[in-house]
């Protein structure tokens, strides 16, 4: 059996250290040591892109009553998005719709492209717990790019850690939001795995050392408000935390279109709660 390594990207005395986590304490290279919970986080890698997949868990398949596609398909969230555990999700102010979705990051480990899903996993340098936040107030304005939908500032926390030499199958998958189960999944409802989704993607876009993949959410994925504390854990990868606020200024309504509040939002934040999903003409 491989054995597992956590790495996480910590400030450590007002300098970036990259730490490895030794039970309740984080490690630097030079032998300085802090306690896991009083640590500043940062996300544990930094990549040059983060491609996310739409939908992959059955569960969630299931909960919209839809097909999944003959293949997956995938949205982009820049890096500008990225945030750590421990840090604050901004709902801005004039929005209702900011959805958690509990995933695994994949992490790239080597330059990868037109690799075979055979030999993917020899691409990968680890993985580590997302949450793939969407904001489906412009989901309207942003179908099909899904931009600022899943793109805005803060919506990509990652972390705590990188953890090498974990096996993702049969892996718990969890969502809490404060304290209660929302989300209860396993890896083995992924339609595709991590090895096909990297090589899927390696066809046609090099992959860097750093990058992520996102490997999609099972269901129960519903609005949080400001205040809320928002909890995934991974088996055997961690506990990744967050908690909402309200943004610190409102939408501008003197450019671009603005949030809606559609049946295609309103279905898409409530999921399985929404008993007129696909049944009503959108609201005007």
């Amino acid at each position: 059996m491989t054995e597992t390594v956590e790495y996480r990207r910590i400030l450590l005395e007002g300098a970036v250290a990259r730490v490895v986590r030794e039970g309740d304490e984080l490690v630097a290279a030079d032998g300085r040591r802090v306690k896991a919970s009083e640590a500043h986080h940062l996300p544990p890698v930094r990549p040059t892109k983060v491609i996310a997949v739409h939908l992959n868990h059955r569960s969630r398949v299931a909960e919209f009553g839809v097909s999944l596609p003959p293949a997956p398909t995938f949205f982009h969230k820049p890096v500008s998005a990225l945030n750590a555990h421990g840090g604050a999700v901004v709902r801005p102010e004039g929005c209702k719709y900011l959805n958690y979705e509990g995933e695994i990051g994949i992490v790239i480990g080597r330059t990868c492209r037109n690799v075979a899903p055979a030999d993917a996993g020899a691409y990968i340098a680890g993985y580590t717990v997302a949450n793939d936040y969407g904001l489906h107030d412009f989901r309207d304005t942003d179908a099909g790019s899904m931009l600022r939908v899943k793109g805005s500032d803060t919506l990509c926390p990652l972390g705590p850690g990188l953890v090498t030499g974990w096996d993702f199958r049969s892996k718990y998958l969890r969502t809490y939001v404060n304290g209660r189960l929302v989300q209860d999944g396993s890896t083995d409802e992924m339609q595709w795995d991590m090895h096909y989704l990297v090589a899927d993607i390696a066809r046609t876009i090099t992959l860097e050392p750093e990058d992520v993949l996102l490997s999609g959410t099972p269901a129960g994925s519903r609005p949080v408000r400001p205040g809320d504390v928002v909890e995934v854990e991974a088996e055997g990868l961690g506990r990744l935390t967050n908690h909402i606020v309200t943004g610190p200024t409102a939408i501008r309504h003197d450019v671009g279109a603005q949030p809606t509040e559609s049946e295609e939002v309103v279905s898409t934040a409530f999921g399985g709660d929404w008993e007129f999903r696909g049944q009503r003409p959108p609201r005007r």
